[in-house]
């Protein structure tokens, strides 16, 4: 089955509900400080304008807790969305009720509205029928262009599509659905996986799915000394869970018994204490001194990681190599992001999984240089998971 999108409707006359992921980042004088993802958006928005409909967009923002705070208003996203366009953007002080119904009777073909943060009412994460139904009343077409909240069942994700039809995926939500769900279900081999991050917790899914899937799969971050601790290997004070020691030695048996390549680093950068100007030096993985621990993966490893990606035709990433939000444990990370863009030269597709991820490919530059960057952290994650997405799932389908 193949999900509807916004080019399987008629748009022309028709009030057209847009869930989009506004959930930005905000200057303390509530200034959009990042506006990746209202740009991500503007495809979307461009489309119904363009076919003769009017736009009436949701989302939330920040953790307001089921009521309204004004430091949570959508208001300056509103405005920030209206530069973009370069044309006005009407806001709805509220998301439902008689404000927001008098915002929609009032809009034209071509007029764009933003609605207040649907989660000042407590409903919205509840999924409640009544208040799905309210939202629901708004419009004639749902579309939902929101990936980074597809792994949700809430009133404007779910809940809504019971009461409005067509309900349909918009160009940023197809073109996650295209990137995943090939990467998952059907990608180009050698297709290589890169995970990392903290901890094997929150990664066990995801490795448990793409192991029988992938032809290597590369471990870093954090989460590698978990593994380097049940082979039996001293690790100093790197972080070790210490209650998923059975479940990382099963996962490496598991990729012996199944000829998959799992690879781990050899060498990693570590220090002396948690901290940016830590005394720090690189060791091969087998002698980490007792006290020290281990903050990112090494050049040898680095070197390791470049072989591996000369030969992919599939790169999917997820979570980093180290701590890259420090300066001085961020190389490895840094590294990675370079190699994936070097593959993308070379004819791979490569996917940044969202998250730490994404921040880190931005905070590299390299943001356009790769094919794609998941604007889902949760749901991106879920997605490899091999779960289904309540947003997405809620969808028409062909």
């Amino acid at each position: 089955m193949t999900t509807k999108t916004i080019d399987d409707v008629q748009l022309a006359g028709k009030k057209v509900q847009v869930r989009v992921d506004f959930n930005v980042p905000m200057t303390p004088d509530l200034k959009v400080s990042d506006d990746k993802r209202i740009v991500e958006s503007l495809p979307t928005i461009t489309k119904i304008r363009s076919a003769g409909g009017a736009v009436i967009l949701m989302s939330h923002l920040g953790r307001p807790k089921g009521k309204p705070t004004p430091e949570f208003s959508l208001r300056p996203v509103a405005q920030h969305l209206g530069t973009l366009l370069k044309t006005e953007v009407k806001f709805a002080e509220d998301c439902v009720g008689k404000a927001a119904r008098a915002a929609v009777d009032a809009l034209k073909p071509g007029d764009v509205l933003l609605l207040e943060n649907l989660r000042f009412h407590a409903e919205e994460e509840k999924n409640d029928e009544a208040f799905a139904r309210e939202l629901a009343s708004l419009g004639q077409v749902y579309v939902n262009d929101a990936f980074g909240t597809a792994h949700r069942a809430h009133a404007s994700t779910e809940g809504v599509t019971r009461f409005l039809k067509p309900a349909v995926a918009g160009y940023l939500m197809r073109k996650e659905i295209d990137y995943l769900g090939r990467a998952v279900a059907d990608p180009v081999r050698p297709y290589i996986a890169i995970l990392g991050g903290a901890k094997i917790s929150g990664k066990i899914d995801v490795i448990q799915n793409l192991m029988p899937k992938v032809d290597a799969l590369v471990i870093g971050g954090g989460m590698a000394f978990t593994f380097f601790q049940a082979q039996g290997m001293e690790v100093g004070d790197s972080l070790v869970e210490q209650e998923k020691l059975a479940l990382a030695k099963h996962l490496l048996e598991e990729a012996k018994a199944k000829r998959m390549r799992l690879i781990l680093p050899v060498d990693c950068v570590v220090a002396d204490r948690f901290e940016n100007d830590a005394q720090r030096k690189v060791v091969p993985v087998t002698k980490i001194p007792s006290g020290w621990r281990g903050l990112d993966i090494g050049p040898e490893t680095v070197k390791i990681i470049n072989m591996e990606l000369r030969k992919a035709k599939t790169i999917v990433w997820n979570g980093p190599m180290g701590v890259f939000e420090m300066s001085n444990f961020a190389n490895g990370t840094m590294e990675v992001a370079k190699l994936l863009v070097e593959a993308t030269h070379s004819g791979a597709t490569t996917i940044v999984g969202g998250g730490d991820s994404a921040a880190a490919i931005a905070q590299a530059g390299y943001e356009k240089a790769v094919s794609h960057v998941s604007t889902g952290g949760g749901a991106s994650l879920e997605f490899l998971e091999g779960k289904t997405l309540p947003g997405l799932a809620a969808l028409d389908t062909k």
